[in-house]
């Protein structure tokens, strides 16, 4: 019984130190000075604007303006492009394109995908490694622990040998 006492006067304290300190900064905000928005105005200059004059511009032909609407409408062979599917056109014609061949990564001939970061040998996908070792470029595929600076040159060596294979080449 005597605990339970104890407790609420305890709590009854806490709140009573709480709305007291409450109450301090309460008073402590409101005996600041506020600066009244009003009270401080300062004459502000009007900036002064000149008046430029336009310059005109010079009339549009109205041949130009014929120009421009006749070459709006669709040809034939803008309809015929439209019209051809995706299907139809020849995956010669996308390999030979120059933006491809500049592309640099690696392309895994059994699946088709193509990676372009392998240049940390730790975070390289595993059909690369196995591809150092499958073109005899590597011995094996190293673990991470096995890593160090001459093995690290020897596979850096290796890599720009496998992106030169037509074989991985995207």
């Amino acid at each position: 019984m005597t605990e339970g006492l104890f407790i609420l006067t305890v709590i009854f304290v806490a709140y009573a130190v709480y709305v007291a300190v409450g109450e301090q900064k309460a008073t402590v905000k409101s005996q600041e000075p506020e600066v009244q928005p009003e009270a401080v105005k300062l004459p502000v200059e009007q900036p002064k604007h000149e008046v430029i004059p336009k310059k005109e511009k010079p009339p549009i032909p109205s041949s130009a303006v014929i120009k421009k609407t006749t070459t709006a409408a669709p040809t034939d062979e803008v309809i015929a492009k439209k019209e051809k599917s995706p299907t139809q056109s020849s995956p010669v014609t996308k390999k030979t394109t120059p933006a491809a061949s500049n592309k640099k990564g690696l392309r895994n001939p059994e699946t088709g995908e193509v990676a372009t970061s392998y240049t940390n040998y730790r975070f390289t996908k595993r059909w690369i490694k196995d591809a150092l070792v499958a073109e005899g470029l590597v011995d094996k595929v190293y673990k991470n622990n096995e890593l160090d600076a001459a093995t690290e040159a020897k596979i850096k060596a290796a890599m720009v040998k496998l992106e030169g294979i037509d074989k991985y080449k995207v």
